[in-house]
């Protein structure tokens, strides 16, 4: 099987590709240090799996998961992360991923992992497991708000490259529009959020994990 690496840490990368090089059967065929490269590469490359870093610059994992599975939805993705936090793990099922692992896990959980999604199943470690079960046990009693998020997909990607310190014309270029659009994203960022400075929305989107400066 084909495996694509999506993660911002080189020694976490070198790391999952030397243990995954010893499984029979699966090949390394790239890797990513970034949200907008992983999705370039899953485009070129069509891999069976992604290893996905939910924290990274430029695009985070959520959103690069959205976007991959809209263009590959036979592709599975194996969301990884430091957190064990609900509502990243919520919004990361969400975008399409096939499962959920925490950072701090063995490696060998890691090919468990890419085995159970390619068989179809949905894999979570079992702290993610217990929040899983947790949060549907609130859910079936009507005490979790499911109010969604506020922002549109693409109102997403800017307020992270806003978070994380790229000018108006940067941001264009990242996006390829124009810089007018930029700034009327970012009105309409601020107008939904209720919030009026770079600094209040740096924080939300740390709040919300939509950006990497946390870690």
């Amino acid at each position: 099987m084909k495996i694509l690496l999506a993660d911002d840490h080189r020694l976490m990368r070198e790391g999952l590709r030397s243990l995954l090089a010893r499984q029979s059967g699966m090949d390394i065929v790239g890797e990513a240090d970034n949200g907008i490269t992983a999705v370039q590469l899953a485009r070129e490359l069509t891999p069976d799996v992604v290893i996905m870093d939910i924290a990274m610059p430029d695009l985070n994992g959520i959103e690069a998961t959205r976007q991959i599975k809209a263009e590959l939805p036979e592709t599975k993705i194996l969301g990884l992360s430091m957190h064990a936090d609900r509502r990243f793990v919520k919004r990361m099922l969400a975008a399409g991923a096939s499962g959920y692992m925490l950072k701090a896990c063995a490696f060998e959980e890691v090919a468990k992992a890419v085995r159970a999604v390619m068989a179809g199943r949905v894999y979570t470690s079992p702290r993610i497991t217990d929040l899983v079960l947790e949060d549907y046990i609130q859910q079936l009693s009507g005490t979790v708000d499911e109010g969604g998020t506020l922002l549109s997909d693409r109102e997403r990607e800017v307020l992270q490259l806003l978070a994380e310190g790229k000018s108006t014309r940067d941001i264009a270029d990242c996006l390829h529009v124009s810089t007018t659009t930029v700034d009327t994203h970012r009105k309409h960022i601020m107008d939904k959020l209720g919030l009026h400075n770079v600094a209040e929305l740096t924080k939300y989107a740390i709040r919300e994990g939509l950006t990497a400066l946390d870690e």
